[in-house]
């Protein structure tokens, strides 16, 4: 567990060299929305290999390290496979090559794995009914550690179940976090704080980093605390072209651009190395995105200010303790109340 009070702040790179460790269980935190693009490809530029990834919905982060070869074994639901067989992306080229091993479940089942490994159970019960179909039938690398039947112990019913994850580190981008790692996120969640707090390490990246103060301020927002955290990391627009609510929308132009390259492996290659792998971090992205589109492009999909109403949490006091360390509804100080229930033989050391 890291400290709740050490400044975690650190760049992207250093974050994942430190933190990211070859062959481990990586999970992609964001589900749909939001994702962690810059550490993602600072895991391609930095060559990390080997991983079992975890992602619920696999679209453009998925394909990246796909591409840049980090990627043995994948758990998910989804993949986006535009073009089917004859015109997949890099994650249908590496199933058809043999150089890539899925484990496909449902959208409940992976939430499942993932709620269970948060709550520290080893497994957890979801629906039979998946039994009658080949997400429960075709097993790949977790072979009948896929799906087991248990006995329940109540009913004596057979109970279908998952195994919990707990995958080695969690990469994850959020819209705002103080500089001790607690994060804070709104907007569609899904399995965001599960997929965080299942895993034994968690990598933060934020569009800004705030006073803790702030944090104090809005505890509602704060989906993964200090403590738990490894390393949080500012990088605006970071989830860029993914969408972040009340940042920035989808940049569908990009997108399409992603979508038309990845098509064949040339063109993907040919992506990777101009917007991963010759642009050193997200500035140095910026700068090139802006010096072939022009900023007006991003301009263009920068969020309208539209803020929910403030939650009052004042409270008359904060303590039991008033200022001069008396407890307030006996106005005893912490050595009179020892005395006082000494004298009652209420006190035991």
């Amino acid at each position: 567990m890291a400290n709740n009070n050490e400044n975690k702040v650190m760049s992207a790179k250093e974050a994942i060299s430190r933190f990211v460790v070859d062959g481990e269980q990586l999970i992609i935190g964001n589900y749909t929305v939001g994702t962690c693009v810059e550490l993602i490809y600072e895991i391609c530029r930095q060559g990390k290999k080997g991983f079992t990834l975890y992602s619920q919905s696999g679209i453009l982060d998925v394909d990246v390290l796909v591409t840049a070869g980090c990627v043995d074994r994948l758990v998910s639901t989804y993949v986006l496979r535009s073009g089917g067989k004859t015109g997949g992306g890099a994650v249908e080229r590496a199933l058809q090559a043999g150089t890539l091993e899925i484990e496909d479940y449902t959208n409940f089942n992976y939430n499942a794995r993932l709620v269970a490994g948060m709550h520290g159970f080893s497994f957890m019960p979801v629906f039979e009914g998946v039994m009658a179909t080949d997400l429960f039938k075709k097993r790949a690398f977790m072979g009948e550690d896929k799906y087991r039947v248990i006995t329940c112990p109540y009913t004596g019913k057979e109970i279908l179940t998952v195994p919990a994850a707990n995958p080695d580190t969690c990469i994850i981008h959020v819209q705002r976090a103080d500089k001790y790692g607690n994060a804070q996120y709104w907007g569609s969640m899904g399995s965001v704080a599960a997929a965080a707090l299942c895993s034994k390490k968690i990598i933060v990246t934020c569009e800004e980093i705030v006073e803790h103060d702030v944090v104090r301020a809005s505890p509602h927002f704060t989906i993964i605390p200090a403590f738990r955290v490894s390393a949080v990391v500012e990088v605006p627009w970071g989830a860029h072209p993914t969408e972040v609510l009340g940042y920035y929308n989808q940049d569908r132009f990009f997108y399409g651009m992603f979508m038309k390259a990845n098509a064949t492996a040339d063109g993907a290659k040919a992506w990777m190395n101009e917007w991963v792998y010759d642009c050193v971090d997200r500035e140095a992205y910026l700068d090139h995105y802006a010096e072939r589109f022009g900023m007006g492009m991003l301009d263009r999909i920068r969020a309208k200010a539209f803020y929910s109403a403030p939650a009052n949490y004042g409270s008359a006091f904060t303590s039991s303790w008033d200022e001069e360390g008396r407890e307030r509804s006996m106005g005893l100080t912490l050595d009179e109340l020892e005395e006082t229930l000494e004298e009652r033989g209420m006190f035991y050391e």
